[in-house]
């Protein structure tokens, strides 16, 4: 299932910049639109399954998962 983000992008010289405005952390920034786009969804995709193996980590064992929505 996606989940929907939002990238807040500038456009800063040479350069375009991005951050994930729900996901502190997650900033990137490349030459292209197109690749900061892509890389933005590389590196958020990389910092949720980090986050979710090191939640697991933490539980250790006897845990349940539910949803949350907000």
């Amino acid at each position: 299932m996606e989940k929907e983000y939002t990238a807040v992008i500038k456009h800063d010289g040479d350069w375009w910049i991005g951050w994930i405005e729900e996901f502190p952390g997650v900033n990137c920034q490349e030459a292209t639109h197109k690749d900061l786009i892509e890389t933005l969804k590389t590196t958020l995709r990389e910092a949720l399954e980090f986050n979710r193996q090191e939640a697991l980590s933490a539980a250790e064992t006897d845990y349940s998962e539910e949803i949350v929505k907000v």
